[in-house]
């Protein structure tokens, strides 16, 4: 077997990969990580943690789609908790020229801890996953997003207690972000109803699987029914990096915009989020975006605390129980 994770007596490699490959206490675990770790700042200047649990350890982030809070998350958590990082661009190295997948996932094996990837392909992801003896984290690929998911999570707890049993709203594209957010509803145990044009309609295979788990998976082409008497409502750029923007796109997508009196269908204490970046006049209108049921700067926020979170896990260390967590 020549693949590093093919090996029947290989210590386990932590691969944060689809939310759909954890089980449900590995991510509330995960999550409750994320809580722990945000409650020790609170009151500080500077958010540092003085255990140090990653000290010596090297995390690798390799970037072939923009980024701002996907970097800035695991850039900045990875620092507070001791540790270093190192940004590559696949242009600049030689898997640019042609060096296998497998090539490139053993070198970094014995350089790094972990590498975070955010890639235009999936199986690219998947493939130095099958290669790689460290750690390799989903920084986002077009068929998901789950990183930003666990943020989501933790925002939605903050405000509203915990997700089981409540009902999230999704309106708009059926894109990479809603495949996570239907994957997680079958490990938390929430109901997911998603109102997009026919065309735009989720994975079907996320869809199905998530069924089979016993998730409540809704799908709809009416955004208010979708949104009646949800506790959250989501939506995402009409554009992902993955699409190609058109004027019949936007008039096919304009009836899903978030507005005030869409909010109104939900439940009176419905939270708004976005993944951002945001177009506002778009997917959501400024008084939805900027209004107070909104949430979305919170969320953002959260991206650096779940990514400790998840980095913690991953990577483990001598300073686990000083967070009051142990990790599955």
């Amino acid at each position: 077997m020549s693949a590093a994770t093919s090996q029947p007596d290989a210590t386990p490699i932590r691969h944060f990969l689809e939310l759909r490959d954890l089980d449900a206490a590995t991510l509330r675990g995960i999550v409750d990580l994320a809580m722990n770790v945000k409650a020790m700042q609170r009151g500080r200047t500077r958010p540092l943690h003085p255990a140090r649990p990653l000290e010596g350890r090297t995390l690798g982030l390799l970037l072939s789609k923009p980024s701002t809070r996907t970097r800035l998350s695991f850039e900045v958590g990875m620092r507070q908790l001791g540790g270093s990082v190192s940004v590559m661009q696949p242009g600049e190295m030689q898997i640019g020229r042609g060096e296998s997948l497998a090539d490139t996932a053993r070198v970094l094996s014995r350089f790094l801890d972990a590498v975070v990837v955010r890639s235009g392909d999936a199986e690219q992801v998947a493939e130095l996953a099958r290669w790689s003896t460290i750690p390799i984290i989903n920084g986002l690929t077009p068929r998901s997003h789950p990183v930003q998911i666990l943020a989501d999570i933790m925002t939605f707890e903050e405000h509203r207690g915990p997700i089981a049993g409540r009902r999230i709203a999704w309106v708009g594209d059926g894109n990479n972000v809603a495949t996570s957010w239907i994957e997680t509803a079958a490990r938390f145990g929430f109901t997911i109803a998603l109102a997009t044009p026919a065309d735009m309609a989720p994975d079907p295979q996320a869809v199905a699987w998530a069924r089979s788990e016993g998730a409540t998976v809704e799908l709809t082409q009416d955004s208010r029914a979708a949104v009646r008497d949800a506790d959250c409502v989501v939506t995402d750029t009409w554009v992902s990096m993955s699409d190609q923007a058109s004027d019949a796109r936007l008039k096919t997508l304009a009836p899903y915009s978030v507005t005030s009196d869409l909010m109104n269908a939900a439940d009176p204490r419905a939270l708004f989020m976005h993944c951002l970046p945001a177009h506002v006049g778009e997917e959501v209108s400024e008084d939805v975006f900027e209004g107070p049921q909104s949430v979305v700067f919170d969320e953002a926020e959260n991206r650096l605390h779940a990514q400790k979170g998840l980095l913690l896990w991953a990577l483990g260390g001598p300073g686990w129980r000083r967070f009051g967590v142990e990790p599955a």
